[in-house]
């Protein structure tokens, strides 16, 4: 965070003052000495960031393959180095349309289709648990509640939150996760992923590749999210504001 003299209109007067800023950092990210890609991101955690981001693209399936990471944050650079080639650049922007676990027909891109799980946790938890996760999720960020300008996002068990990660890109915060636990080598199937954003198709994409069961939201899903939710077999629960929530697909992990 950073601050920053603003002037604040409050019952009809101006004053100065000064606020918390959330800081917005550009990472380019090169992979086998070729530029790969620049994230928009908060600079926190960065090395979790590129782990996490690597495997959500397929370009690694764990953090062994990973031969060398460096972070150059002065200069917005991450290199990579794997142990080997980097897979063929059509891999990543191809479009492919087919079958999910032979159920109805979506969009994918092709590096998904190699990389999305279907998800066969058995982890359950009480509908408590999904308001205490996600109020804890919310005020246990400092830079949310002094910004407001970051999503958040926890890896969490039947006990509680596990780890949690702030960005001001929500897919940011997932990969984060996604590199810490890549990197630590924690199992997923018994994890759950509480989540302060929209559930996009894309979010609903990388929880099935970290291989979490259940995702928690204060907002709302998409209908190409919970199509696939549906065939990839995630708990999206939704809309956990006060004392309610909305429960969209495979309802059975969740104790009433």
């Amino acid at each position: 965070m950073i601050t920053k003299k603003i002037y604040k209109y409050m019952e009809g007067e101006l004053s100065e003052q000064e606020d918390a800023i959330v800081r917005e950092y550009p990472l380019t990210i090169v992979v086998n000495g070729q530029e790969f890609a620049t994230l928009v991101c908060s600079p926190e955690h960065l090395d979790e960031l590129v782990i996490g981001f690597l495997a959500s693209e397929g370009v690694i399936r764990s953090y062994g393959d990973i031969k060398k990471l460096t972070i150059d944050e002065p200069r917005g650079f991450a290199y990579v180095d794997l142990l080997a080639p980097l897979p063929e650049s059509s891999a990543f922007s191809k479009r492919f349309i087919g079958s999910c676990c032979g159920k109805s027909r979506q969009f994918y891109l092709l590096n998904d289709v190699r990389t999305a799980k279907t998800v066969m946790s058995t982890t359950k938890i009480g509908v408590e648990q999904c308001f205490s996760l996600m109020n804890t999720l919310q005020n246990g960020s400092v830079v949310f509640r002094e910004t407001g300008g970051v999503h958040n996002a926890a890896l969490c068990d039947e006990s509680g939150i596990v780890i949690a990660r702030s960005d001001v890109g929500r897919h940011n915060a997932l990969d984060k996760i996604y590199g810490y636990c890549l990197r630590h080598s924690i199992p997923m199937r018994d994890k759950l992923v509480a989540f302060s954003g929209r559930v996009s198709s894309e979010v609903l994409l990388k929880v099935s590749k970290m291989g979490a069961g259940i995702v928690l939201s204060k907002s709302a899903p998409t209908d190409l999210a919970l199509q696939l939710a549906d065939d990839l077999r995630i708990t999206v629960v939704g809309f956990i504001r006060g004392a309610t929530l909305n429960i969209y697909t495979h309802p059975e992990r969740i104790i009433v």
